[in-house]
This record gives C-alpha cells, structure tokens and sequence, in this order.
C-alpha cells in the first residue's frame, strides 16, 4: 500500500511547501515580512517585489495543475537571489550581508 502525500503549493516569495489551503493565508504574510526585510537592506541590495506566476492551466479533469505551478513559484523564489562577489554562491539579499563577514576573496598562489 502506498501513503500518497497531501497537496502542495510552493510560496513564490520564500520557496517553501504549504498545504493548498494554508498557502492563501501564507502568501500575504511572507509578501509583508518581505517587504520589511527589503526596507532594511542597504540600498544597493534592495530588489524589486516578486510578481506572483501567472500559471492557470488546467488540466481535463478541471484541476489546476499544480506541478507547473510548483515549478514557476519556485523559479520565482530562486530568481530573488543574490550572487556573493567572493566566491559565487547566492544568499537572499538579507543573508548575503552575514555571509559576506566571512567570505574573503581567494588568493591566486
């Protein structure tokens, strides 16, 4: 017998997994939190407001289909990070501030 996990849905601002009814509550909150987060970042990295995917396809059965719109609120969330000058690696804006405290530049032997 197979345990089938519940529905889905990946929030286009953070990226993590809520259930299909939680997520209508989440979205609002997590847009709020990161406009807060965004007032606070030194001007230079301070990014534009994530657009929501514009995903609506549905399938014969009149269901939405949730991979694909799994998949373009996840690229959402991942185009919102930030390259570290250093060594490459991407951080949310807020985070690349810690990171780069301890991220030097390497030295060519």
């Amino acid at each position: 017998m197979m345990i089938r996990r519940p529905p889905t849905v990946v929030c286009y601002i953070c990226g993590r997994e809520y259930g299909t009814r939680s997520i209508a509550i989440h979205e609002p909150q997590c847009l709020k939190k990161w406009h807060n987060e965004n007032n606070l970042l030194p001007v230079e990295l301070r990014r534009p407001e994530p657009k929501k995917p514009e995903i609506r396809t549905i399938t014969a059965k009149g269901f939405y289909d949730l991979e694909a719109l799994n998949e373009a609120a996840w690229t959402s969330a991942q185009s919102q990070l930030v390259p570290c000058k250093n060594c490459g690696r991407t951080f949310l804006p807020d985070r690349l501030i810690v990171h780069q405290r301890s991220c030097k530049p390497s030295v060519a032997k």
